[in-house]
């Protein structure tokens, strides 16, 4: 049955049977269970939206596969408008949660995977495609969640995959079958994976020869046999796993994306499930593909969420009775200013998307590691005037066991009450979320998610057409183009 609501959503994860374990301890359900009902709940709104008629056009669109109205975290790229919707609705989504919603990872595994698929085909006569179309076909029918799994542990990273000492640092094909392969390694920093449906697995780096066994790509159900899954701890779950509310900051959505290891002990894999199966000269092609399409996006889900940090600090100002300083309305400013600079560039490197031999459109790819790198410095600059902004009274706020204790406090709200008539826990509540926001996880995410900086630097230089560049300079003198010198 196709999943439809958030309901309906919950309800296909309880049928779900994942081995997952957190601080130890094996998880049951993970709609009820405290540290990962809030990123259920987060990933639940990408459900919600498309039932609400607002934001119906920007959450479903129109299969091309089956002409049908499916999720649109489940659609392959037709055109622009595509690509522009997506960024529209991560924005939407990251101002209703304020976290990580999860579904993107998945989704821009999809449309790599689809591409490199065909290009596989047309080069050595395989049939990934069909295989491919067939999978992806069921996924938009039942509206799953999926999981992309792309990141290696890596082991000694001065090594190939195929020199490590253990062989299980980079996720390989350790068997294959007649009717499939077996897979061993593991998958890292995993977003959403405790409450998908399937795992979509995909090379970690470009590979060589001697590392076909570590060039695959399949699809998966996150309850197969042999899949393990540890879930990551994140700043304040404790507070969350004592099931408080006012200082977990966003008790409905929690703070990131609820990530996790994902293990695979000799998985067996069915061929028709089997994407990439040694074609180790099409990896370097689909990780950048992804990680381009993954760039992209944090340039309107973060935008999202400093949304909601520069309101919550607007009106933290305000009931603080400090709104109207000069110095807090110029750095406000700035805070929108940065975000919508940000903003501008997702929609930049999806309105110069073009398409792949496939039909599947890409964003384009040097704006958008100019997208993903500027996450890296505004995200961080608009946490940093919020903390400003906020004072230090969010770093050392008592408990919300302290407001509610008949000894003390009566303390807590006589001395930190703000403008008169403002409720003291509103205060406190505002200021949860803002360090929530500012904090741990969530940044370390909006650093290292779809790459570290480094990572896009490389890619800036690569795609920046310096000889292009520099006969532009040389012209401009009367100086002859390099390329006619030679």
């Amino acid at each position: 049955m196709k999943i439809q609501t958030t309901s309906q959503y919950m309800d296909s994860l309880k049928k779900l049977s994942p081995v997952i374990y957190y601080k130890g301890v094996r998880v049951g359900d993970v709609t009820t269970h405290p540290a990962t009902a809030p990123h259920v709940r987060a990933a639940a709104m990408t459900y919600a939206l498309a039932n609400i008629e607002e934001y119906e056009n920007l959450a479903t669109a129109t299969s091309h596969l089956t002409g049908n109205t499916i999720s649109r975290f489940t659609h392959i790229h037709q055109n622009v408008e595509d690509l522009i919707k997506k960024v529209k609705l991560l924005r939407v989504l990251g101002q209703k949660t304020a976290t990580c919603f999860q579904r993107c990872v998945g989704f821009d595994g999809i449309n790599a995977v689809y591409s490199v698929a065909y290009e596989i085909d047309k080069k050595h006569g395989t049939g990934y495609f069909e295989r491919f179309k067939n999978w992806l076909t069921r996924i938009q029918d039942e509206n799953l969640m999926v999981v992309g799994a792309m990141t290696d542990p890596k082991g000694d990273r001065s090594k190939k995959p195929s020199e490590q000492t253990d062989l299980d640092q980079y996720l390989r094909i350790s068997e294959r079958r007649s009717d499939g392969i077996v897979i061993r390694g593991a998958k890292l920093h995993m977003t959403g994976a405790v409450n998908s449906h399937e795992i979509l697995v995909m090379p970690t780096t470009a590979m060589d020869e001697a590392s076909r066994d570590y060039s695959v790509a399949c699809a998966l159900p996150v309850d197969a046999p042999g899949v393990t899954m540890i879930y990551g701890r994140q700043a304040n779950d404790s507070r969350r796993d004592l099931k408080e509310s006012i200082d977990v900051g966003n008790p409905s959505f929690g703070s990131v994306g609820g990530e996790a290891t994902i293990v695979f002990n000799d998985v067996f894999v069915p061929w028709e499930n089997v994407f990439m199966d040694g074609e180790y000269d099409f990896t370097g092609d689909l990780v950048y593909r992804f990680a381009a399409h993954h760039r992209a996006n944090y340039g309107a889900c973060k935008t999202g969420l400093m949304d909601v940090l520069t309101g919550a600090v607007s009106y933290l100002s305000q009931i603080q009775g400090a709104a109207k300083g000069s110095h807090v309305r110029d750095k406000i400013t700035e805070m929108i200013h940065l975000s919508e600079t940000l903003y501008s560039s997702s929609i930049a490197c999806s309105a110069e998307g073009r398409p792949t031999d496939s039909g599947a459109f890409m964003v384009d790819t040097m704006l958008a590691n100019v997208c993903k790198h500027n996450v890296t410095r505004f995200h961080f600059e608009v946490a940093r005037l919020a903390v400003d902004l906020a004072g230090g009274f969010i770093a050392t706020l008592p408990s919300e066991h302290d407001l509610h204790s008949e000894d003390v406090g009566h303390l807590v709200e006589k001395y930190f009450t703000g403008v008169s008539g403002v409720p003291v826990e509103d205060r406190i509540k505002i200021g949860r979320l803002i360090e929530a926001m500012t904090g741990g996880t969530a940044m370390v995410e909006s650093m290292h998610g779809a790459g570290s900086p480094q990572a896009q630097r490389v890619m800036i230089l690569r795609e920046g057409k310096l000889e292009e560049k520099i006969n532009l300079a040389r012209a401009l003198i009367g100086l002859s183009s390099k390329d006619e010198q030679t």
